[in-house]
């Protein structure tokens, strides 16, 4: 019987570590993303965005960016490198840029994606003077960069 409990201890263990590992949810740079997340670097490394969408970025001069996503998600790890290298070619400049990670709840322990009704990741919003202007879900219909700057 002792031994028994053992083998079930132990069989056990490897399961109660696994639950126990939430996914990051909070602010991240865009650094730290892509150095702590392989999945994230390599679709970043992999994507070349065209000449087309490196113009089109230029729409979004002067306006704020909220990236809400969940480093646990597919489809986070395909479009979020995807805007980072946007961003990065068409230096752009933002008046601000949030990333925020999300848990498997789709919260953040700031509250920042209860605030913006976040229902699937990820989910880019673009806004000008705290008024939201485009709201890209999940996965855009477009390019990223079209969906992004679409009516702006």
């Amino acid at each position: 019987m002792f031994k028994q409990l053992i083998l079930l201890c132990a069989l056990s263990m490897p399961l109660v570590s696994c639950a126990a590992t939430a996914p990051f949810s909070g602010e991240i740079s865009t650094q730290a993303l892509l150095s702590d997340y392989d999945k994230f670097n390599e679709q970043y490394k992999a994507y070349t965005p065209t000449a087309q969408d490196i113009a089109l970025m230029q729409k979004l001069e002067g306006k704020e960016l909220i990236v809400l996503f969940g480093t646990w998600c597919h489809d986070s790890e395909r479009e979020v490198p995807k805007l980072i290298k946007l961003l990065d070619e068409s230096k752009v400049t933002l008046a601000s840029i949030d990333y925020v990670a999300v848990g498997y709840n789709k919260r953040d322990d700031a509250g920042i994606a209860q605030a913006h009704d976040l229902q699937y990741t990820p989910t880019f919003i673009v806004k000008q003077n705290g008024k939201e202007l485009v709201r890209v879900i999940e996965k855009p219909t477009g390019t990223l960069a079209q969906d992004l700057t679409q009516d702006l």
